[in-house]
């Protein structure tokens, strides 16, 4: 099993940053990727950034430039710092681990920590 705590979440306003932080802990090794997703009230989960073993990374279209992910190995930890907040950035913001399985079609088993709120509001 795999657990995974978030924290860093909160208030801030228009322009402002904010880091998470996600550690994970339990059954962890092999090849995987860390990310963090993202869902807003009436709206689905979407993912925000991720980052493999090997650090390459990937953000969505709308947080590239302002968004960071980052992860610490040895800390079995993923960041995601988060600058130049937009109001449309506010949602519960929640941390992925994925172990990908080698089939045909392709699948994953996921791990999801609990959420973070993440409020940009003046």
């Amino acid at each position: 099993q795999v657990q995974l705590v978030e924290s860093g979440g909160g208030l801030v306003q228009p322009g402002g940053s904010l880091r998470l932080s996600c550690v994970a802990s339990g059954s962890i090794s092999g090849v995987y990727s860390m990310g963090w997703y993202r869902q807003a009230p009436g709206k689905q989960r979407e993912p925000v950034a991720i980052i493999t073993n090997d650090d390459s990374t990937n953000c969505a279209d709308s947080v590239k430039g302002r968004f960071t992910i980052s992860r610490d190995n040895a800390k079995n930890t993923v960041y995601l710092q988060m600058n130049s907040l937009k109001p449309e950035d506010s949602a519960v913001y929640y941390c992925n681990l994925k172990f990908p399985i080698l089939s045909i079609p392709p699948r994953s088993i996921d791990y999801w920590g609990q959420g973070t709120q993440v409020t940009v509001s003046s």
